[in-house]
């Protein structure tokens, strides 16, 4: 089984930056895609960014330019930097991948248990 490990959320003030990471470990053979999604109070979960092993990125519109995907694919770790944050970035950040535990196994999505981060003043 693969797990993920969320961290880096906190309490942030509007214009500040934080950085989130998460590590996969546990039986690892192939992550194919990893990402970020967030779910606000009261909100669908929604897509922050993905990346792909190949380090192909994707960002929902509303966070291009100021956050920023990557991954150290040695460590099984992905990273959201997240610059000029705002309130309405106030949320759960939920760490996903799409990872196989065998040679041979289909690739399953997993999640993360959440990381809160709330801009406020």
């Amino acid at each position: 089984q693969v797990q993920l490990v969320e961290s880096g959320g906190g309490l942030v003030q509007p214009g500040g930056s934080l950085r989130l990471s998460c590590a996969a470990s546990g039986r690892i053979f192939s992550i194919s895609s990893m990402g970020w999604y967030r779910q606000a109070p009261g909100k669908e979960r929604e897509l922050v960014a993905t990346i792909t092993n190949g380090f192909n990125t994707n960002y929902a519109d509303s966070m291009k330019g100021r956050f920023t995907i990557s991954r150290d694919n040695g460590k099984n770790t992905v990273y959201l930097q997240m610059n000029s944050l705002k309130p309405e970035d106030t949320a759960v950040y939920y760490c996903n991948a799409h990872a196989a535990s065998y040679l041979g196994s289909r690739f399953l999505e997993v999640w993360g248990q959440g990381t809160l981060v709330t801009v406020s003043s």
